[in-house]
């Protein structure tokens, strides 16, 4: 699939050492998780078939937009000159072989995380093509996202205009859970949100949007439910702790509704309306939620990924209102 998009080098390297696929990692082919089986195309991975895209995705939901997030695994790379390279083929595969056949298709760059300066540039290759409207991170990467290592990413995207999508899964350079490696990949997948409660507090209390104040942060696959009893613990301790991180000069839960969005798929919770409410009132904000489906993963709640019983106003907030102030681009 890549090999046509990487240069000469990295095309003849991948074959001559017989560089294993990157994209089973995350979502094993045959993982039930990895998609519905009303999805599943024969002979084809999940995810690859554009017209089941647009039929399932795209027209099911009459979008105007949707926007395109590739896990491949290139954070899996230990070499940063690989997956530089494998980044920039990933980008052009997904300029070629989707958003210039549908037109309602926007993506997020990928980036070598290995390399902030590596990353930096890829951002600054990519942002020209107004198509690309947002940076793509994993939230389980080398060290928390916080750290100033990975500041020159935040300042790219933030001259640039764009958000940094944050999604679920790991490089696994370290045990996916703070007590070591798990047996199963169910407990893999519920320790997601305890990782994007690390990042969240690393993102704040290290200064990212002190320094970076424009900048948004979507989770994507985060789940929902977890963070205000998360801010609630933070601004907690901040309180009594904030002289360690002067720089941090507002509670915690100001900064978090300033500044991170969560997808609304796949919902952590009960879907009825009444639970959804509740859940936005401990979020004191109706403007953090952004809709999303998941497609195609098996997480994903089919055309009810919008729970019934929601008000117009927070359907529109969620479809069009917060995607439009969140994405620039769009």
């Amino acid at each position: 699939m890549l090999l046509p998009y990487l240069e000469d080098y990295w095309a003849d390297t991948v074959q001559q050492r017989g560089v294993h696929p990157l994209d089973t990692i995350g979502y094993p082919v045959n993982a039930p998780l990895t998609c519905r089986p009303d999805w599943r195309v024969e002979g084809q991975k999940p995810g690859t078939s554009l017209e089941r895209l647009q039929t399932d995705a795209l027209d099911a939901f009459g979008l105007s937009y949707g926007i395109a997030n590739c896990i491949y695994g290139v954070q899996l790379l230990f070499s940063e000159d690989m997956a530089k390279a494998f980044a920039r083929a990933i980008n052009s595969w997904m300029a070629a072989e989707w958003l210039a056949k549908e037109p309602r298709l926007r993506a997020s760059i990928v980036v070598p995380t290995q390399s902030p300066e590596f990353a930096a540039e890829e951002i600054d290759y990519w942002a020209q093509d107004k198509r690309f409207v947002q940076v793509l991170m994993i939230v389980m990467d080398e060290m928390p996202l916080g750290r100033r290592n990975y500041w020159p990413i935040y300042e790219a995207a933030q001259r640039h205009g764009l958000p940094v999508g944050i999604h679920a899964g790991s490089a696994y350079k370290n045990p996916v859970t703070p007590v070591g490696w798990p047996s199963y990949l169910v407990e893999d997948y519920c320790a997601q949100s305890l990782a994007f409660q690390s990042m969240t507090t690393s993102l704040i209390c290290e200064g990212v949007f002190q320094k970076f104040r424009d900048l948004k942060v979507v989770f994507l696959e985060s789940g929902v439910t977890w963070l205000p009893a998360h801010l609630w613990r933070l601004t907690k301790f901040w309180r009594g702790m904030r002289s360690e991180i002067p720089w941090v000069t507002e509670p915690p839960w100001e900064i978090a509704r300033r500044h991170i969005r969560l997808s609304a798929q796949p919902l952590d919770g009960p879907g009825d309306a009444e639970t959804i409410e509740t859940i936005i009132e401990h979020l004191r904000s109706e403007d953090m939620l952004l809709f999303a489906t998941d497609y195609p993963h098996w997480q994903y709640d089919g055309l009810a990924a919008l729970p019934s019983g929601l008000s117009d106003g927070l359907i529109r907030k969620m479809m069009i209102d917060n995607p439009r102030a969140t994405y620039s681009r769009l």
